[in-house]
């Protein structure tokens, strides 16, 4: 099944005490261009997350985004300065005695002073983290490649319903080619009789001159090609993806075949079927271009 290349994909887990959430979307590109948005606490997982996704997807602009909340109270623990409290309770204590106050702070009172409380993040198990978060990322990349699959079934439907129409329009052309040399054969010798007014019109000479002509505007092999190129264009499109690039170089050499039609054509029947199939033609190319 061939794929679009547009489409959206997400996962969610909770992975090393952090709810997880990660998306990808893409839009039509070339190559493959990977932008990869991670917060600066996960940055180490960069290189993984870009070689699964580099497995799994072979062409697009691809934009992934991780974003997380902390689920378990553990990843941050509040540090005591038990020395440093008590100092300031005896510095306390010793200014109530010399001014002769009533002092008497609680633990409340003492909290409150700085660096007495301090806030510590345990320190991230990489290994442990990229080895529950990577099946994640596989999770998203699988929904957005279901996406991507679904829009390429209709890309497929459509394109080979052109690709039928292409084959009506060239059927049409070898059907009237033949048409064009007789027709040229009755006009040349309908001249000849004019020129040479009641003198008999030698029929080797007209046999010869309609047969240069048959030559010069003959598209047999031109229509020949086309056929095997829609042979080979629906043979592709049953591989399935990645199959963009070769078929966007297969619907140049359809346009080759179909120009070099119009400029050998001398029947207007003949030229309106070319503008008709480079028209369809067309239309391939563009729905070429958003698939993978």
């Amino acid at each position: 099944m061939i794929r679009s290349m547009t489409g959206y994909g997400s996962a969610k887990a909770t992975v090393a005490g952090f709810a997880i959430t990660i998306e990808l979307r893409s839009v039509n590109n070339r190559y493959l261009d990977l932008g990869i948005k991670l917060p600066r606490g996960f940055l180490f997982a960069e290189n993984e997350i870009k070689t699964c996704i580099q497995k799994r997807i072979s062409r697009g602009k691809v934009d992934f985004f991780l974003s997380f909340d902390a689920v378990e109270s553990d990843q941050t623990k509040i540090r005591v300065n038990t020395h440093l409290a008590e100092a300031y309770r005896n510095a306390i204590t010793a200014i109530g005695t010399e001014l002769g106050l009533m002092s008497s702070p609680n633990a409340l009172d003492i909290a409150r002073f700085p660096d007495v409380l301090s806030l510590e993040k345990e320190e991230l198990d990489q290994d442990a983290f990229l080895t529950q978060l990577i099946p994640l990322v596989e999770e998203a990349v699988d929904d957005f490649n279901a996406m991507r699959t679904r829009e390429g079934g209709k890309l497929a439907e459509d394109l080979l319903q052109k690709a039928d129409r292409i084959e009506e329009l060239v059927r049409e052309v070898e059907q009237q080619a033949p048409k064009t040399v007789y027709a040229y054969r009755e006009r040349l010798e309908s001249r000849l009789r004019e020129v040479l007014a009641d003198t008999s019109v030698a029929e080797d000479r007209i046999v010869a001159e309609a047969a240069i002509f048959a030559d010069r505007v003959a598209t047999d092999e031109e229509t020949v090609r086309l056929h095997s190129h829609l042979s080979q264009f629906r043979k592709l499109m049953q591989d399935g993806s990645p199959i963009g690039r070769k078929l966007d170089f297969l619907i140049q050499e359809f346009n080759r075949e179909a120009n070099t039609i119009g400029s050998k054509c001398q029947d207007s029947e003949i030229a309106y079927l070319v503008v008709e199939l480079k028209s369809e033609i067309e239309k391939i190319r563009e729905q070429v271009q958003n698939i993978e």
